[in-house]
C-alpha cells in the first residue's frame, strides 16, 4: 500500500462547534449543500438507518463531485454511522469491505504492464490499482465536521470484530494506513496538563486514566500538585481530547513502591533534592488510535521540557507494571524454572503476606516472562515491548511494590523500573531492534543464573 502524506483537502479539520472563521465557513458551506441535496433528490429524504442504506450513500459519495453537497453527503454518512445499532456494524463494516475493494484484475494487468515498461506512468497505474476505493471513501467523510473524531471511534468499533471477523482486517489496515499520515508528529501539540487547564480537558483525564485509577477531583489535584506533572499530546481534529498522556512524579530517588506516588497526603521532596523523573502511568485514550504511536515521542518530549524546566534533573525512570505476567503464569509450564515444591504456590492468588520462598520464585519468574517469552521476536508483555523499544533499559524488579487488587491480579504485585539512559538510549534502541537485544541490569539478569 502506498505510504504518502495527506493532500491539503484531506488534513483532518477543527473540531465542529469551534468558534474559528473556519469554522462558521464550514458551517455555511454544510448547509449549502444540505439544499443542493434536496433540491436534487426532489423532496425525497436519503434514509440511513439500515447497515445496506448507509453503504448506498457510502456510493453515491465516491461519485459525488461537487464540494458543498459532498460535505453535506459525507456529514449524512456519519450521522447515519452514528445512529445506527451496535448489532448491525459488523454488516456494514463488512458490505464496505466488499463494496469498495481493490479490483485484483486491475492490479494484475496494471503489474503486467509496469512489468513490461516500467516508468513513472506504469507505476502510478499500478499504484492507483492497489489502493482499495475503501481510502478514498474514509478521505472523503473525513472532510466533515468532526469527521476524523468519527473515524477514529469507527476504528474504535471495528477492533473488537476483527477476531470473530477477520475478513474486516482489510478495513482495519486502510484506517491505520491513513491514520498514520494523519497523527504524525507534525500534528501533534504538546500540552502540560494542571489545575488551570480547561475543565473538559481535566474530566478526560480522569476518564481516560487506565492504569491508576483517579478517585475524584481530589485525586487529581493531588496527581497535579508542585512535585508532579502531566503532559498530554492532542491533535487539531480532537480539539480538547488528549491522543495519550503521562502522569510524573519528581522525587528524590528511584522508588520501588507505588504506594508514596499516589498517596494525597504527602510531603514533597525539597526542591533541592529533587534529581529523579519518574513516569507512573501512560495512558492511550482512544482505542481506535491503537497501533499508532504517540508514547515514545511523548516521552522523549516530555524529557526535553523537564530538562529546560530543571537542568538538574538526573534520573529519568519508570514505575510500570507487568500487566501479563499472572497470565501467562497460570498457563506456563514451570518444570525446570522453579522448585517443584512451589509450582502450585505460585499460582495461587496474591495475599498481601507472602513468605519468602514464594516472593522469590516470583521475581525469577517474572524476569523469565520478561526476558525470554516473546510473542514473535519481540516481549511478551506490552509493557515492556513498549520501553525496550524506546532505547530504556531494565533496571529493576520490585515485589509487593503494588498491592491493589489490580496489581495482585495482573503483575503479582510486582512492579518494574525501566531506566530512561539519555546517553544510551538510541544505542539501546538501535541494539533492540537491529539485533533484538534487551538492555538488562546485571541484579535482574542475575536472576536468572
Amino acid at each position: 500500500m502506498p505510504d504518502q502524506l495527506p493532500a491539503p483537502s484531506e488534513l483532518p479539520k477543527p473540531a465542529a462547534g469551534a468558534m474559528t472563521s473556519f469554522g462558521r465557513t464550514l458551517g455555511s458551506v454544510m448547509e449549502a449543500g444540505r439544499e443542493i441535496l434536496a433540491r436534487r433528490r426532489r423532496g425525497v429524504v436519503a434514509s440511513a438507518n439500515s447497515a445496506a442504506a448507509l453503504v448506498n450513500l457510502c456510493r453515491e459519495l465516491l461519485d459525488h463531485r461537487g464540494e458543498a453537497s459532498g460535505l453535506a453527503l459525507a456529514g449524512e454518512i456519519i450521522a447515519g454511522y452514528q445512529r445506527l445499532p451496535e448489532a448491525a456494524r459488523a454488516d456494514f463494516f463488512a458490505r464496505v469491505v466488499a463494496e469498495f475493494d481493490v479490483d485484483s484484475r486491475e492490479i494484475l494487468a496494471a503489474a503486467a504492464n509496469y512489468r513490461d515498461q516500467p516508468d513513472l506512468d506504469g507505476l502510478l497505474r499500478l499504484t492507483h490499482a492497489v489502493e482499495a476505493p475503501r481510502q478514498k471513501l474514509f478521505r472523503r467523510l473525513n472532510m466533515a465536521p468532526d469527521g476524523t473524531r468519527a473515524l477514529v471511534a469507527m476504528r474504535g468499533h471495528l477492533l473488537p470484530l476483527l477476531r470473530d471477523h477477520p475478513q474486516l482486517r482489510a478495513l482495519d489496515s486502510d484506517l491505520k494506513h491513513l491514520f498514520i499520515s494523519w497523527f504524525n508528529k507534525g500534528f501533534l501539540e504538546l500540552r502540560r496538563i494542571d489545575w488551570s487547564s480547561p475543565a473538559m480537558v481535566l474530566e478526560k483525564i480522569i476518564d481516560y486514566e487506565a492504569v491508576h485509577q483517579i478517585n475524584g477531583w481530589d485525586d487529581l489535584r493531588s496527581r497535579l500538585r508542585e512535585d508532579r506533572r502531566c503532559f498530554a499530546f492532542f491533535h487539531p481534529a480532537l480539539a480538547n481530547d488528549p491522543l495519550v498522556f503521562v502522569e510524573i512524579a519528581l522525587t528524590d530517588a528511584i522508588p520501588g513502591d507505588l504506594a508514596p506516588l499516589l498517596v494525597q497526603q504527602r510531603k514533597p521532596a525539597p526542591p533541592g533534592r529533587i534529581n529523579t523523573v519518574v513516569f507512573y502511568s501512560i495512558s492511550n485514550c482512544h482505542p481506535g488510535l491503537a497501533g499508532i504511536t504517540f508514547g515514545n515521542f511523548l516521552i522523549k518530549n516530555v524529557v526535553g521540557e523537564l530538562k529546560k524546566e530543571m537542568p538538574t534533573l538526573k534520573t529519568f525512570v519508570t514505575l510500570s507494571p507487568v500487566p501479563g505476567f499472572r497470565r501467562w503464569l497460570l498457563k506456563a509450564d514451570l518444570q525446570g524454572l522453579v522448585a517443584e515444591e512451589l509450582i502450585s504456590r505460585v499460582k495461587q492468588p496474591l495475599g498481601r503476606v507472602v513468605d519468602s520462598a514464594v516472593y522469590d520464585a516470583l521475581l525469577k519468574l517474572c524476569a523469565h516472562y520478561l526476558l525470554k517469552e516473546k510473542s514473535g521476536e519481540a516481549p511478551l508483555d506490552a509493557v515492556a515491548r513498549f520501553h525496550l523499544g524506546n532505547g530504556a533499559r531494565l533496571h529493576r524488579m520490585h515485589g509487593g511494590a503494588d498491592l491493589s487488587a489490580k496489581g495482585r491480579e495482573q503483575s503479582a504485585g510486582i512492579m518494574v523500573n525501566y531506566l530512561y539512559d539519555l546517553g544510551k538510549i538510541e544505542e539501546n534502541h538501535e541494539a533492540y531492534f537491529e539485533q533484538g537485544k534487551i538492555a538488562v541490569s546485571r541484579s535482574i539478569s542475575r536472576l536468572l543464573e
